[in-house]
C-alpha cells in the first residue's frame, strides 16, 4: 500500500506560502501523493490553486484532490482548469471528484444543491469531450492545448449513483476519513459494481485519514472547526491519529482491508509534521 500526505491547504487562515513548500519537502520525503481537502465556504486555499501550486514545486510526486466539488463548477472551466494542471505536472494528477453535500459550498449562481446529481452526470461528459479537444463556447476552438489527456477519476461518495459513475467513468474510488472497519463494506460494493460492470482488474481503492503529531490539541480543535454543523465532525476526530502508535494501527488496518494507497492528511500547518509523518510510516 502507497502512502501518501496531504497539503494543509483547508486548515483554517493557512499561510498559503508554506503549500510549495510542504510540497517539495513531502516530494522529498518520499511520499506517493499530495492531497488536498476541498471547501468553498471556508478560509483556506483553493485546491485547484493548490494543486497547481504543488505541480510547479515538485517533478514526481502524485497530485489528488480528495474531493473535489465538481458541481459547484461551471463543467468547462473545471476541465480546462483540471487540464493545466494535469499539463503543468507532466500528467501526476489523479482527479477525484464528488458531488458535495453542504449547501454553503454552493456559491456561484445557478449550480445551487438542488439537482447537483444529474449536473454531474452532465459534467462527466463534459470533462472528457473538453479533455478530447472538442470545441467549446459555439466556436471552432478548443478549450485545452493539443494532446491533452483524459485525466483519471477517483468517486467519492456513499450513494449509489457513485459506484455507477466510478464503473462507467472512473478507474476507481476514494474513501472519506472514517474507521476502516465502517468503511470496508463501501470498498467492496467498489470491486461489486466493477465488475457488474465488466471492467478489467480491479478499482483503485484510496483511503484518507487525519493525523497530528506535534499538536494533537490544535489537530483536534481545527477539525472540529472545519466540519462545524455537520454530523461527520465527532466521526472524524474519533477516527483521527494523534500517536505515532495510532497512525502505525490506521496503516495495518487500511492495508488489511486492501486500499491501495493511504492519503493522511495533516491538520496544521507545520512543516515538521511531515517529518513526524515520514519517520512513523517509511
Amino acid at each position: 500500500m502507497q502512502i501518501g500526505i496531504g497539503l494543509p491547504n483547508q486548515v483554517r487562515n493557512v499561510d498559503p506560502t508554506v503549500i510549495p513548500r510542504w510540497a517539495g519537502k513531502s516530494e522529498q520525503a518520499g511520499f506517493s501523493t499530495l492531497g488536498t481537502l476541498g471547501r468553498n465556504a471556508y478560509p483556506g486555499v483553493a485546491d485547484t490553486v493548490t494543486l497547481a501550486a504543488a505541480a510547479g514545486a515538485t517533478s514526481r510526486i502524485g497530485l489528488t484532490p480528495a474531493v473535489l466539488l465538481a458541481p459547484t463548477w461551471p463543467a468547462t472551466l473545471l476541465a480546462k482548469e483540471v487540464a493545466g494542471i494535469d499539463g503543468v505536472s507532466g500528467g501526476r494528477l489523479t482527479l477525484a471528484l464528488g458531488v458535495g453535500g453542504r449547501p454553503d459550498d454552493f456559491v456561484a449562481p445557478e449550480y445551487g444543491m438542488k439537482g447537483r446529481g444529474a449536473r454531474f452526470d452532465r459534467d462527466l461528459r463534459t470533462f472528457h469531450d473538453v479533455w478530447a479537444g472538442e470545441p467549446v463556447g459555439g466556436g471552432s476552438n478548443p478549450a485545452v492545448p493539443h494532446g491533452t489527456r483524459q485525466v483519471p477519476i477517483l468517486m467519492g461518495g456513499g450513494v449509489p449513483a457513485t459506484m455507477q459513475r466510478m464503473a462507467r467513468w472512473g478507474i476507481g474510488y476514494i474513501g472519506g476519513a472514517g474507521p476502516a472497519a465502517m468503511l470496508a463494506p463501501v470498498f467492496e460494493q467498489a470491486r461489486a459494481a466493477w465488475t457488474e460492470a465488466g471492467r478489467e482488474g480491479s478499482p483503485r481503492l484510496v483511503a484518507i485519514a487525519y493525523f497530528t503529531l506535534g499538536d494533537p490539541d490544535s489537530g483536534r480543535a481545527n477539525i472540529l472547526d472545519f466540519y462545524a454543523g455537520s454530523d461527520f465532525a465527532e466521526l472524524s476526530v474519533q477516527a483521527a491519529s494523534f500517536s505515532p502508535d495510532a497512525i502505525k494501527t490506521i496503516v495495518a488496518q487500511w492495508e488489511e482491508v486492501g486500499a491501495d494507497e493511504l492519503i493522511l492528511f495533516p491538520w496544521t500547518p507545520d512543516l515538521a509534521e511531515i517529518d513526524r509523518l515520514a519517520e512513523v510510516v517509511f
